[in-house]
């Protein structure tokens, strides 16, 4: 559960590539629908407390359309103590899952854990997104792991361009010029990011003529408040590599220590 440890401005990723996850803290449900790789299909929510869903009377769920997804944005669901959603293409989908496959999805909502990789052809879905107080325990089932790559280097780019006080990064206006982090330079850092990586853009230093953006590796935690207590050791040890920006070159990369 939440606590008073909140740590601001840091990114906690860990990949499990054998089981097609990643749990993340600080990555809100809005900026996952903001950075995503392609448009979020519909969603078919299965905990939850958004009263403006349709309902599907074949699996007694409510779910949200395309076209609605900001209403749902605009709810504030870190609010609403478990969000738990899977992604579908058609509802004509929807009402073709059997009882078997219904009750894996009420079973994944309660449990954050799914009995079978919970990727359904009926659903085309790219998605099983299982949290606790979105952004601060969140775990989502890719089913390509290139949409995580893209999704983590647009995220922790536009935090950049929001943080101190919505003036940008060290208060200076924002950039034009500011690209994304690239999905490749993420995908380099998979090795550590199997380990558990916390990328921190409060220690986030600006030199002549880049930005630098510290990361540890900490490790697998499912309990935050335990992940931020240990960040706060940690940070005081040198970092084990650096998300660098080029200001002449207008590139990132990654660098490892």
């Amino acid at each position: 559960m939440k606590a008073n440890n909140v740590v601001k401005d840091i990114i906690y990723v860990h990949q499990n590539a054998d089981q097609q996850f990643v749990v993340s803290y600080g990555i809100h449900f809005n900026e996952f629908v903001m950075n995503a790789h392609h448009p979020l299909q519909n969603l078919l929510l299965i905990k939850h407390q958004y009263e403006h869903g349709g309902f599907n009377i074949h699996t007694h769920m409510e779910y949200v359309e395309q076209g609605d997804m900001k209403k749902l944005m605009n709810d504030h669901v870190q609010t609403y103590g478990d969000f738990c959603w899977i992604d579908f293409e058609e509802e004509v989908g929807v009402d073709e899952l059997n009882g078997q496959e219904i009750a894996e999805l009420l079973y994944m909502g309660h449990i954050k854990q799914p009995l079978n990789l919970p990727f359904y052809s009926k659903l085309n879905n790219r998605f099983a997104y299982l949290t606790h107080d979105d952004g601060w325990f969140n775990k989502v089932f890719y089913r390509d792991f290139e949409d995580f790559y893209h999704l983590l280097g647009e995220t922790i780019t536009s935090k950049l361009k929001t943080s101190k006080a919505g003036k940008g990064l060290f208060g200076m206006k924002k950039e034009k010029d500011f690209p994304a982090i690239g999905k490749d330079v993420i995908r380099s850092l998979r090795d550590k990011l199997k380990e558990g990586v916390v990328i921190s853009l409060e220690k986030a230093i600006l030199a002549r003529g880049k930005i630098e953006i510290p990361f540890w590796v900490i490790g697998d935690y499912f309990d935050m408040d335990e992940m931020g207590e240990d960040y706060k050791q940690i940070r005081k040890a040198p970092a084990n590599g650096l998300l660098s920006f080029d200001r002449k070159t207008k590139s990132w990369s990654a660098l490892l220590k």
